[in-house]
This record gives structure tokens, C-alpha cells and sequence, in this order.
């Protein structure tokens, strides 16, 4: 798949299974994302893996568009540091 294809043909999932994701998926998926540039390198990014029944529960408490997460076997807290260096 051509990467304008990707872009333009993705959607949003909001069904999810309980079955839980490997490990390897998780890596993979946290890689990509450290691939992405940032303002001279500086890669301000802090990602938290959140697999814990209960605390999945708990994000949408303080995040109004993590909904989703009740149903989510996992999710990536994706936190960015905005102290000057």
C-alpha cells in the first residue's frame, strides 16, 4: 500500500476484542512512532503502556476523548514534554 493510499483510505476502529496484543505488535507500533520527527530531535515524547484492566478504565475520568479505552485490551498514553531544554 502506497503511503497516500494509507492516509487517505484509514479509518477509526472502536470495536475491539479482549484478546490481548503481543508484545512484538506493541514494539512494533512504538517504534514507528519513535520514528517520527521532531523539532531538532529533540523527541519530547514519553510513551506509557496501559494493559491493566482498571486503569483503562480510569483514563476516560480525565480524558474526554479516551471513551474507547473501557473496551481496549491496551492503550498508549502518549505524553509530551514541554520543558525547555
Amino acid at each position: 500500500m502506497e503511503t497516500l493510499e494509507a492516509i487517505h483510505t484509514r479509518r477509526s476502529i472502536r470495536k475491539y476484542t479482549d484478546r490481548p496484543v503481543p508484545r512484538e505488535l506493541v514494539t512494533e507500533l512504538l517504534r514507528a512512532a519513535m520514528s517520527a520527527p521532531s523539532a531538532v530531535n529533540a523527541q519530547p515524547w514519553i510513551f506509557i503502556i496501559i494493559d491493566d484492566r482498571k486503569l483503562l478504565d480510569e483514563v476516560p475520568t480525565f480524558s474526554p476523548y479516551a471513551g474507547m479505552c473501557r473496551e481496549a485490551p491496551l492503550a498508549i498514553l502518549v505524553c509530551g514534554d514541554t520543558t525547555p531544554e
